[in-house]
């Protein structure tokens, strides 16, 4: 009985480990499994506030510049009106400064100094009389003094209207004019910062690329620094796979690997752009029971933005080396 079932299982036993060995004979040895990675962009915005509008949905292809989402902005639209204004009052005040008295206030000042002239004038002609008359006796010397009193009066009021005059037609003192030039600057950079404040309450996409996912639905607060849009470029997705010690070394950036997936019309061509440096255990998404206990470098590559949209993450693919 006992040589019976010997004769039955050497058989069996004989054509397994021969298709065993067939099996490891046919295996590819520039073959190797991965997957697809995606590294995505999360846009959200650095103010709070309620989502007013989400221009895109899930599954969509936007082109660079095509706008995201808005965020409530009522507060900063107030702020920048405030600072332009701000802005405005700043500059005439320099452009005033600048520019000294207006016309008609200089012509005043002209009036002014014509009425004191013809004053000193007419002190001037008293001041001989008086100065005759008392040499010929006919007057008091307190008289000739008044006389005197006068006409040095009205032509130190004449002096000082001259002045005048000549100030009302300068700018403002330098100093004055520095410290003005200084409150423009101050807001000049108010408007500038109000300016920024609006700008990011609207997002809008850095690249081409598919809208992975929306994490906020219209009407809902979203924190400051919340992402409300996943983004991915195509030049963001990327073939990892892993390779045994003694396969790195002969690997390089910029080689050329075939990428194969199930659904895919034809083979991807990608290069390789990233070589690990330190090796690791076979990651267990991807391992077999010949390679889980293996130490493995873990390689990258990219293929064309054009090939990128083919592959999805999480896709497992092979890779062959050329």
């Amino acid at each position: 009985m006992r040589n019976f079932i010997t004769r039955l299982w050497r058989p069996a036993l004989a054509l397994f480990i021969g298709v065993l060995l067939a099996g490891c004979e046919h295996r590819d040895e520039n073959a190797y499994q991965g997957y697809v990675e995606g590294e995505y962009v999360y846009l959200g915005s650095s103010q709070a506030g309620t989502l007013t509008q989400l221009q895109v949905a899930r599954g969509q292809t936007v082109k660079a510049g095509a706008p995201l989402f808005a965020l409530d902005s009522v507060d900063e639209t107030a702020a920048l009106k405030q600072a332009q204004q701000q802005l405005a009052a700043a500059r005439s005040q320099l452009a005033d400064i600048q520019t000294g008295k207006r016309v008609p206030e200089v012509n005043v000042n002209r009036a002014q100094l014509a009425e004191a002239a013809a004053n000193a004038r007419k002190a001037a002609l008293q001041l001989t009389r008086d100065e005759a008359q008392y040499s010929a006796g006919g007057i008091a010397k307190a008289q000739l003094d008044d006389s005197r009193a006068n006409a040095d009066a009205t032509s130190a009021q004449v002096r000082q209207l001259t002045n005048q005059v000549e100030v009302a037609r300068l700018p403002g003192r330098s100093q004055q004019i520095a410290a003005q030039q200084a409150q423009v600057a101050a807001a000049e950079a108010v408007v500038a910062q109000a300016q920024w404040k609006l700008d990011q309450k609207l997002a809008n996409a850095p690249a081409d690329g598919l809208v992975y996912d929306t994490l906020y639905r219209l009407g809902e607060w979203v924190p400051a620094g919340s992402p409300v849009v996943q983004l991915l470029p195509p030049q963001n997705i990327k073939v990892r796979f892993f390779v045994p010690e003694t396969r790195v070394g002969a690997l390089a950036l910029g080689r050329e690997v075939s990428i194969h997936c199930d659904g895919c019309a034809a083979d991807l061509t990608a290069k390789i752009t990233y070589v690990a440096n330190k090796a690791e255990y076979t990651p267990p998404v991807i391992y077999s029971n010949e390679s889980r206990a293996k130490l493995v470098f873990m390689i990258e590559a990219h293929t064309s933005a054009a090939d990128a949209t083919k592959l999805h993450p999480g896709q497992p693919v092979t890779v062959a080396l050329k």
